[in-house]
């Protein structure tokens, strides 16, 4: 005797059109409102980002990333020469294990780890912490206190798609007791202080040829406090400072962002 398995579905409630864009508006509005002043703000999503915002949420601080694509991760996806690979050396892999990845030994303190399974727990960790991740969307300026000195005080942002169109669209401030620049080798806020600010002094000196074991080290050492109000991790630290480029391998900059959100959660919940 045949039997038939009958599949029985509940219908879909039914949703006006309206009612979606309501929804979305109402959303949008409540994170992008809460966002618009908060502890700590992240620009860019890569390892050292997410790593950063994982650990200054988990502090207790209100923590904001921007990132300019619509999606994370940063450099990890493109591997070596897009392998599906990165490799972690110790003791960087703490921070990945914390998060719940996997990883290979390949040899003593050397770890190959899959790059989409760090993008999601890396991301999911810090969200996870109570970091709010806003996709899509271009930092293009600072915002500067004279305190008495120049002090920076949040970022100037705008829509990625409007930026890369080219649109005359005035962009939304937000304020924050710290920036951290995590954009990797554009070191993009840093960039836009050495402009608009040229009495700091600062210069981005670009990153100098391969030199992994010198890379990795320095990176980290480097990593900190760039002036009142900005901070460092990642390749923007490499650019800042003219260090050697490392390729495929992260352990820098999950270190660096582990390192960057000691310096800012010493620096804010002293002075809260």
């Amino acid at each position: 005797m045949k039997v038939e398995a009958v599949l029985r579905v509940r219908e879909l409630k039914p949703v006006r059109e309206a009612k979606v864009t309501q929804a979305l508006l109402t959303c949008a509005y409540e994170k992008l409102s809460k966002a618009s002043e908060t502890d700590v703000i992240v620009v860019g999503a890569g390892p050292s980002g997410l790593t950063a915002a994982r650990y200054t949420a988990k502090a207790g601080l209100r923590t904001v990333v921007l990132e300019r694509n619509l999606s994370f991760g940063g450099g990890i996806g493109g591997g070596g020469m897009n392998m599906p690979c990165i490799v972690v050396e110790q003791p960087a892999e703490e921070i990945l294990k914390e998060v719940g990845c996997s990883m290979r030994e390949v040899e003593d303190g050397v770890f190959t780890v899959d790059p989409a399974e760090a993008i999601a727990k890396l991301a999911s960790s810090a969200i996870d912490a109570g970091a709010q991740i806003l996709l899509g969307i271009t930092v293009e300026d600072v915002v500067i206190r004279m305190e008495p000195r120049p002090v920076v005080r949040g970022v100037v942002a705008q829509w990625t798609s409007v930026s890369e169109a080219r649109m005359h669209v005035d962009p939304l401030a937000f304020e924050s007791r710290a920036v951290v620049d995590c954009t990797g080798h554009d070191a993009r806020v840093i960039a836009i202080v050495c402009e608009k600010v040229p009495e700091l002094g600062l210069s981005v000196k670009g990153t100098g040829p391969m030199d992994v074991e010198r890379g990795e080290k320095a990176v980290v050492e480097y990593t900190g406090k760039v002036c009142e109000g900005l901070y460092a991790a990642g390749m923007a630290v490499s650019e800042l400072v003219g260090l050697p480029r490392m390729g495929p391998i992260f352990g820098g900059m999950l270190l660096s962002g582990r390192k960057v959100a000691e310096a800012v959660i010493e620096d804010l919940i002293g002075n809260i």
